[in-house]
């Protein structure tokens, strides 16, 4: 299958940053990531990526519809990932930022960074992808992503990262058997699969939860910002009730 012209391209034999200096990692035949010797993000293979998302990240689940993969590596060792791709409605981008196409956004996906990594790891990661996102999807404007207050978090690492916080919406989970399910399962029949038909089977044991998504958006191209279609307000604090 040909690569999609918005998709990352693929870099060829890579050359490992050397020194202390930051800069873009490159390959023979594009860029590969950014930073330095210590700590960079580079692009990995969809499966190392996915296998790291099932094993460490809080959900144990992968996105399927991501199409960058980034890895986090400090002194070389993989500290970390980031998975990048559509929304959840791909082709309504445009209720977000105006006249925006698929191709002119990403959502990060997925994101995980393992405890080894130090304080502020999670912003210069971001900040590095951002980057390297630049270089290699010229075409991207814009980064979607929510924070979710499953991990009791209201999105400090996107506060530091400097996104515009666009508020929060409700979302239904539930909690069943030690996994949880999103409620759309409930109703997406035939993309739900197996899990949303353990759930809709088993609704009865599974315990509702009522939480909060708060949405996050940084604008690569600053032009692009006068686009935007939602309100901002300035960025929650843990007293939000």
């Amino acid at each position: 299958m040909a690569r999609k012209p918005f998709h990352p391209p693929v870099p060829g034999e890579i050359k490992l940053p050397t020194s202390e200096k930051k800069g873009y990692i490159h390959g023979t035949k594009a860029v590969a990531g950014f930073g330095n010797r210590v700590y960079y993000v580079m692009k990995i293979p969809v499966a190392e990526a996915r296998d790291v998302i099932i094993k460490h990240h809080y959900s144990h689940r992968i996105v399927n519809n991501s199409y960058v993969h980034l890895g986090v590596f400090m002194d070389g060792n993989l500290v970390g990932v980031l998975q990048f791709g559509y929304a959840l409605n791909p082709h309504r981008a445009n209720s977000i930022v105006a006249d925006t196409v698929v191709g002119e956004y990403l959502e990060l996906n997925r994101m995980w960074l393992s405890d080894e990594a130090p304080r502020n790891s999670e912003s210069m990661a971001i900040s590095y992808a951002i980057k390297y996102i630049k270089a290699a999807i010229p075409t991207c404007a814009w980064i979607q992503s929510f924070a979710d207050e499953r991990c009791g978090g209201l999105g400090v690492v996107y506060q530091a990262s400097n996104f515009v916080y666009c508020g929060f919406h409700f979302t239904y989970f539930y909690e069943l058997d030690g996994e949880t399910y999103h409620s759309m399962l409930l109703t997406a029949h035939k993309k739900a699969g197996k899990r949303g038909r353990y759930l809709r089977e088993n609704l009865d044991r599974a315990e509702k939860k009522k939480l909060r998504q708060f949405r996050y958006i940084y604008f690569i191209k600053k032009n692009w910002q006068p686009r935007l279609k939602m309100k901002t307000f300035p960025y929650p604090k843990p007293s939000l009730n």
